[in-house]
């Protein structure tokens, strides 16, 4: 059976130079926050969820559709005010914001994209409450936010993830393949990509079709 046979309850998010986003309710909300842009309030979205849940993917469409900037938290600890006001007039991308972010710097990023018109998309696996932030009106600012959550990939997501990746390798792959891997596999999309392609090399060099039983045999070689 052809991996696209497989019923699957979720659609595709085209991301242009990217693999497609998969959307489910895991991350629809995500993604409609994603779709507001840019009538986003106070022109700043955060979005929040666990490692490998697909923060960094999604961020990647957005800017691929904004053409936003994407700078690092350390970046933002080295601009002056000049450099984060031509910033601030972009839109613009920080990820894995939290705990230890400067602080000063971040608040006045956020008042220059109010002024200059920007827009910010951060990425945090917690929201602001749980940064430690010291500065009142920072912690002021972040609370009128909007908070997009991205929960850890679900079955239908996770699955659809596995279809997806083997379909781009023109790999036909049963049910059951896709149901074994999603028992047994680390629910991230970093890890999806990585077994996919292990796989795919084991089963070129032993000249074998990807089945159950080669599962078994790669699980084990990397269990041992």
């Amino acid at each position: 059976m052809q991996p696209s046979q497989i019923p699957m309850n979720f659609s595709f998010r085209a991301a242009t130079g990217r693999d497609d986003f998969l959307v489910t309710e895991a991350n629809e909300d995500a993604v409609a926050w994603i779709d507001k842009w840019p009538d986003w309030p106070t022109r700043v979205l955060l979005l929040v969820g666990p490692k490998g849940c697909g923060k960094s993917h999604l961020a990647n469409v957005w800017q691929t559709q904004s053409g936003a900037e994407a700078l690092s938290a350390e970046d933002l600890a080295t601009l002056d005010i000049e450099a984060l006001s031509r910033h601030a007039g972009t839109p613009l991308v920080i990820e894995d914001v939290g705990p230890g972010i400067d602080e000063e710097a971040l608040l006045h990023l956020y008042n220059l994209i109010q002024e200059r018109g920007g827009s910010l998309l951060l990425t945090s696996r917690t929201p602001p409450g749980g940064w430690n932030l010291s500065l009142r009106d920072l912690q002021s600012r972040l609370g009128t936010i909007p908070v997009a959550r991205i929960a850890e990939p679900d079955d239908a997501l996770f699955s659809a993830l596995v279809i997806k990746l083997f379909s781009d390798r023109q790999l036909a792959v049963t049910p059951e393949v896709i149901h074994y891997i999603v028992r047994r596999l680390e629910r991230s999309f970093a890890e999806a990509r990585r077994f996919v392609t292990l796989l795919d090399n084991s089963a070129l060099a032993k000249k074998r079709k990807i089945t159950v039983s080669l599962l078994r045999e790669v699980f084990r070689e990397e269990q041992e």
